[in-house]
């Protein structure tokens, strides 16, 4: 839970600090995006390989080392006397959270037994993901508004330095598999999941039609086929494609992907429209997301009660449901939006839709997962995180940037607020097509308090930006 929670502050204290970082080490305006990119790259790139070293090493020693290498970077990042230094901190710190993050969550599944603790833990997980990224939000523009940049860096040190010590001394290293690393496989992985995630950065800051972007996904294209090729024919493959012949679960990954996507409209966007459009300091528009974070904590508490009397389904249904709605409500904003009239109430139902909706999705994923495979299930459920948000974020921009353009009117506070407001109904429709798809899916069974085999997702990450 700490680890998570590290990982979910930084991602949200690091995008808020950015314009500080900017004038700090003299970014320009198009290398700034690279603080959060280094690490969105290599942190989505090498999931999948990740996940399945700690199946084939040991998820405690793989997790113990990615603590370790995330907070040295985390501390050189905090070092940094130049742009350099600071990307290859940040994309240090991406290797560290794909070696510790598979591990992190295969362990609650070796940790926690079937049923009841298995799914509180995982409420819990989710909780703290979802919320941490609020609170990163409201600490974020402490630190950068009263002290430095810099602090948002080393205020992973002791975090990261508890959580590798207290794995180390408290978790049990899980049986490992006996096999062998898929050296092709681990090649193609890396590189496609890199490509493809380079392809989506790409597009969201030079356009689909770009020569370097349309490079990205054709090389992604060939890469990732050749690894399902790869992965088809090895005896210990970095990722089984045995895992997606359940439909469920590969429906699962599938809405994963685009809820991440859909939520990403709301955390890239409501940041900005509060500091651009309605004024609010980098402080006011953190405390702005408390009641979110306060209603998923509360609902949280809840789920593991409701997963076994009703099942995932309809609990995802819900969940996704009043996502759309919450980001529905917030398309309708204006210039002159007050918090309370306009904000207030789809941010709790924003929040009380991620609580219902994440832990059901990571439980269609993990159910009857063999504790052989949880690290590499757990890979592909964090890589579609990466993908999601990636997409979401290029998606998004590119249809609220045309919008914005469309729109002439000449205070650039109403053409920002147009643009938004389409994107937000752009992530809407998203939303409520995963929720028709959480109708197809095949009621569990909900013995034993959750169905079993269930890992908590990971939040999606909030991708603010303040400028």
């Amino acid at each position: 839970m700490t680890c998570q929670l590290m990982l979910v502050l930084d991602a949200t204290i690091v995008n808020i600090a950015l314009p500080k970082i900017r004038d700090s080490l003299h970014f320009s305006e198009a290398s700034q995006s690279w603080v959060l990119n280094a690490y969105t790259l290599a942190f989505g790139g090498l999931l999948l390989l990740g996940g399945r070293a700690g199946d084939i090493l040991g998820r405690r020693r793989m997790f113990v080392s990615g603590v370790v290498v995330f907070t040295v970077a985390s501390f050189i990042g905090g070092l940094a006397a130049d742009s350099t230094m600071l990307l290859a901190s940040r994309a240090l710190q991406g290797v560290g959270a794909a070696m510790a993050g598979p591990s992190m969550l295969a362990l609650i599944i070796t940790t926690f037994p079937e049923g009841a603790p298995r799914v509180k833990a995982m409420s819990l997980f989710t909780a703290v993901s979802s919320a941490g990224g609020s609170v990163g939000l409201l600490l974020g523009g402490m630190l950068t508004t009263w002290g430095s940049w810099r602090l948002v860096m080393y205020i992973n040190v002791p975090i990261g330095a508890l959580a590798a010590v207290a794995a180390a001394r408290l978790l049990n290293e899980s049986p490992r598999i006996q096999g062998r690393f898929d050296i092709p496989g681990a090649i193609t992985s890396v590189l496609g999941m890199g490509t493809l995630v380079y392809g989506f950065i790409n597009a969201s800051e030079h356009g689909w039609s770009d020569g370097v972007t349309l490079g990205a996904f054709t090389a992604a294209v060939v890469l990732l086929t050749a690894f399902v090729i790869t992965e088809s024919r090895v005896a210990f493959p970095v990722f089984p494609l045995r895992l997606l012949r359940d439909s469920t679960r590969a429906r699962g990954y599938g809405s994963y992907v685009l809820l991440v996507g859909a939520m990403f409209s709301m955390f890239y966007f409501m940041p900005q429209f509060m500091q651009r459009v309605l004024g609010y300091s980098p402080i006011k528009a953190g405390l702005a997301f408390l009641p979110l974070t306060i209603t998923l904590f509360a609902v949280s508490r809840f789920v593991p009660k409701l997963l076994p009397r009703f099942g995932p389904r309809p609990l995802i249904a819900t969940g996704t449901a009043l996502i759309s709605a919450a980001l529905l409500w917030l398309a309708q904003v204006k210039t002159d939006s007050g918090f309370t009239g306009s904000l207030l109430v789809p941010f709790l139902m924003f929040g009380l839709g991620g609580a219902l909706a994440f832990s059901p999705i990571a439980l269609n994923i993990m159910s009857g997962l063999a504790p052989r495979d949880s690290g590499a299930g757990s890979g592909l459920m964090q890589a579609c995180q990466q993908i999601g948000g990636a997409l979401g974020i290029a998606v998004l921009v590119t249809v609220s940037t045309s919008a914005e353009k469309g729109s002439h009117n000449p205070n650039p506070g109403v053409n920002f607020t147009h643009g938004l407001d389409t994107g937000l109904t752009v992530g809407a429709a998203i939303a409520f097509a995963v929720c028709l798809v959480s109708l197809t899916l095949r009621p569990k069974a909900p013995a034993g308090g959750g169905g079993g085999g269930a890992a908590p997702a990971p939040a999606p990450v909030p991708v603010p930006v303040t400028e």
